[in-house]
């Protein structure tokens, strides 16, 4: 079986393009998986063949990755818009990173609005690769009626619903052939000398040698191809199959690309764990493609013996197993399959790097309907999270409710449906409470007393010590300067335990940070002092000196980097400023044409305003991934808010 990956923005006509290509010699089976990606098997040419077509919302590019993790070949569809050429950059950086040889389709040709050099042009602004047409469109007024192939020199004229029909190339089209074909062949020559040596001589090379070497450099990922149709009239549909039935690579070429690229034998590499899911009564279900005969139930496969074996479009059981290498089947009851991952029969191998989706945007506190979920939550975010990569969980700091971080809006309202309709936990969320700090201002000495008396021994321990603010960063510090015994040595920890418990909680009901706390005389009782006496003499003295000393909220600064194609890098300077951040300044990303990072200071509590932000001025493409960098000084209205609200919610108000 022979896979490849459609994908690319969404509204493009990626789903209709796939049922066109399974339909071409038959009725394809089809099935589509709760995170929308959809498992598509048809016979074409002889073969069988396996499309995967992943969702087109950004959020969703963590499973286009995964994809292209088991693809031999992919077809990116986008737009025939010059002005949308920017949405495809996401997916062709996901593919120059993944080294998949990938054919571009532009689709919806029937729908003319600019010349396709112009989209080409646009799109090869994304991508290192060359962008190179195979194909022009043959026009009749402002109406495309058809399409010319550069290699063969034949013209097609589109028929609805049908295949294209030859025709003789108009003469108003053959200037322009001429022209695209010498630019192919230049691109061509380039990989390769023989062609070069033709073109140098002047010898017009003939239409078969082209073929083979257009299909050498593809599976090399020398180039990427571009193709023309209109998906749901049929037109180019059948071209583009042929393309990849004679130029895309095989299964064996990607078990040799990804043993290579993962240091591991290729003989020992079995399969590609790539999308997973949970479903009611059945549990989590693993999709795979096996690289090697034999892959069947109960057979070793990631350490451990293998579930049930299933056809991923029908769910129906594998009973004999895999029987051709690059087929993908279904794992039921193989929870110890991660994904993604590369397969041996004894071990689970890490996937590659460029898999590692962006880091998610948005944070939420999700809190289950009925207390008795809370356990249960948790448990299944786990679960969910080792089949989402997308997805991180953590607990909230102070509180330790379940904190998600998923990649937006849609993918957070996806992991709530499969929480409420597979697990039966239903949630509600909540933007997390913002991380806030107190320091002191200024130094505060204070003498206590601590004396009780209950009959028998009673607690007595006298300290006089002072505070002071420290520099940014370096936290808490603890000094003693007793003379003559006025506190045992034994008691002085004691004093320092109860002067950090006093941190926990500040006079504006934070934890304080950044503090220096200095003993430097006391008094104690050969009978009622103990350590229990002057830690709580050392923690409330140390509170009453904090009191005195002018508190000042905190509040963290995060420093961001944001990536986003270069054109939208001007329009971050006034969102930054908006949100009081500060502008580090940018470079360009040499691990993505086209793309710079922008880094910025950004306070934290508008973190989910800046994403906000970001998703509106890039149509959903750039994204950030922050650190902390330091605590900093608020003050005026906004801090005395901050105050206020943090002691009602204390207070359960």
């Amino acid at each position: 079986m022979r896979c490849f990956t459609v994908l690319g923005p969404s509204q493009i006509g990626k789903s209709t393009l796939v049922e066109r290509l399974g339909s071409l010699e038959g009725e394809p089976k089809k099935s589509v998986s709760p995170y929308g990606l959809g498992v598509t098997e048809f016979e074409f040419g002889g073969e069988a063949w396996c499309a995967l077509d992943v969702p087109g919302n950004n959020e969703a590019l963590p499973h286009a990755q995964n994809a292209l993790l088991a693809s031999d070949a992919c077809v990116l569809c986008v737009s025939a818009v010059v002005d949308e050429a920017v949405l495809a950059a996401p997916y062709l950086r996901a593919i120059e990173a993944s080294a998949t040889p990938c054919i571009l389709f532009i689709n919806r040709m029937d729908e003319p609005r600019g010349r396709i050099r112009d989209v080409v042009a646009a799109l090869q602004d994304y991508c290192s690769r060359p962008l190179v047409l195979r194909q022009i469109p043959i026009r009749e007024g402002d109406r495309i009626i058809g399409s010319c192939d550069l290699i063969s020199e034949r013209a097609w004229r589109y028929r609805e619903g049908q295949p294209s029909s030859l025709f003789e190339i108009p003469e108003s089209t053959v200037e322009r052939e001429h022209e695209a074909r010498a630019e192919l062949l230049e691109h061509l020559s380039e990989f390769d000398d023989w062609l070069l040596e033709e073109l140098i001589e002047d010898r017009e090379p003939t239409s078969d040698a082209i073929y083979t070497i257009s299909t050498r450099v593809l599976s090399e990922n020398k180039i990427i191809p571009v193709l023309l149709g209109a998906a749901s009239h049929s037109n180019g549909v059948m071209r583009l199959m042929k393309a990849l039935r004679h130029e895309a690579p095989h299964a064996d070429a990607l078990r040799k690309r990804l043993a290579a690229g993962a240091g591991i034998d290729e003989a020992t590499l079995a399969a590609v764990s790539f999308h997973a899911h949970f479903r009611q009564s059945v549990g989590k279900t693993v999709l795979a493609r096996a690289l090697q005969n034999g892959v069947k139930q109960g057979a070793a496969l990631g350490g451990a013996g293998l579930g049930s074996v299933q056809d991923p479009a029908t769910g129906r059981a594998i009973a004999s197993g895999v029987t051709e290498a690059g087929q993908v089947f279904a794992a039921v009851k193989s929870d110890h399959l991660s994904v993604p991952a590369l397969l041996t029969s004894g071990a689970v191998v890490g996937p590659p790097e460029w898999t590692t989706p962006p880091t998610p945007m948005l944070e939420r506190i999700l809190v289950p309907a009925s207390e008795r979920d809370e356990t249960k939550l948790s448990e299944t975010l786990g679960k969910l999270s080792e089949t989402d990569r997308g997805l991180k969980v953590m607990q909230e700091e102070g509180t330790g409710a379940q904190l998600v971080c998923a990649q937006g809006p849609m993918h957070l309202r996806e992991l709530c449906r499969t929480l409420a309709d597979v697990f039966h936990v239903e949630v509600s969320d909540r933007p997390p409470s913002a991380i806030y700090r107190e320091t002191i201002s200024k130094t505060s000495e204070v003498h206590y007393r601590h004396r009780k008396q209950t009959g028998g021994a009673g607690q007595f321990a006298d300290v006089k010590l002072s505070v002071h603010p420290n520099g940014r960063g370096e936290g808490f510090s603890f000094a003693e300067t007793v003379k003559g015994g006025a506190v045992p040595r034994n008691f002085i920890p004691a004093v320092e335990a109860g002067a950090r418990e006093a941190m926990e909680k500040g006079p504006l009901g934070f934890h304080v940070i950044d503090v220096g706390v200095h003993l430097h005389d006391g008094q104690h009782h050969s009978v009622d002092s103990s350590e229990y006496a002057f830690r709580t003499a050392g923690k409330l003295g140390v509170r009453q000196a904090l009191s005195q000393a002018a508190a000042v909220l905190m509040q963290p600064i995060f420093r961001v980097e944001i990536h986003v194609p270069s054109i939208y890098s001007g329009g971050l300077v006034p969102i930054v400023a908006s949100l009081k951040g500060q502008v580090l300044g940018f470079d360009r990303d040499e691990a993505a044409k086209g793309w710079d990072i922008f880094r910025a200071l950004i306070p934290g509590a508008a973190l989910e305003e800046l994403a906000r932000s970001l998703r509106s001025a890039t149509q959903g493409i750039g994204y950030f991934s922050r650190t902390f960098d330091h605590f900093e000084e608020l003050y005026g209205k906004e801090a005395q808010a901050i105050v206020s609200a943090h002691g009602a919610h204390a207070n359960g108000q």
